[in-house]
């Protein structure tokens, strides 16, 4: 009932609601981006959602497309704007997804969209990540987030699934204002995104 209706319902109405809010925050950061990224304000990719059916996440683009000599995309170090990084220190980033919420493409509690590419290696057990919408924030971005293992992540993802409620998603919610406060575990040390997932035998 939670899930399927209650959910649905609230996640579909904050969205419309936080949008209205925070749209004047929303159109100065799209300016800024049109200004200093030579109008690329989004970044957009296709991400597999519930039962793995691909939606097209949208997020505020934080890197440049800068190559090097052989048009490739230079390292993502190198690419990370000062912008782009207060963005993803405060989580603004991911404002757009506000978007995908209210489309129903995704909740604001579940487990993040990844890659494509990821889901022929996933085990069985963490394939259940797919059984609901994914989030903008979840059960493992509260518990480490970019600062754990891709193991740990997806034990946290297939315990969420088994442990979804009401007052688990309002705690999620919580701690995550409290981690975007405290700036905690956006990256790995040294790094400008996370290390990719390449299986569970590597």
């Amino acid at each position: 009932m939670y899930q399927n209706f209650i959910k649905v319902t609230l996640d579909t109405i904050t969205a419309f609601i936080v949008l209205i809010l925070l749209s004047p925050i929303f159109i100065i950061i799209s300016l800024v981006q049109a200004l200093s990224n030579k109008g690329n304000v989004f970044f957009t990719q296709i991400r597999p959602g519930k039962h793995e059916k691909p939606f097209k996440l949208i997020k505020f683009k934080t890197m440049t497309d800068k190559t090097n000599h052989d048009g490739e995309l230079l390292p993502d170090q190198k690419r990370l704007t000062k912008l782009g990084m207060f963005l993803r220190k405060t989580s603004l980033d991911e404002l757009p997804q506000l978007v995908n919420v209210f489309k129903g493409d995704m909740s604001f509690v579940g487990p993040r969209p990844l890659l494509v590419e990821y889901l022929p290696l996933y085990s069985k057990e963490q394939r259940v990540r797919h059984s609901i919408k994914p989030g903008i924030t979840g059960w493992a971005q509260v518990n480490g987030r970019n600062a754990i293992s891709w193991e740990e992540k997806f034990k946290l993802d297939s315990w969420y699934v088994k442990h979804k409620s009401f007052l688990l998603d309002l705690k999620i919610l919580v701690l995550t204002f409290l981690k975007i406060i405290q700036s905690k575990d956006v990256n790995k040390k040294n790094t400008a995104t996370t290390t990719k997932f390449k299986g569970n035998n590597l």
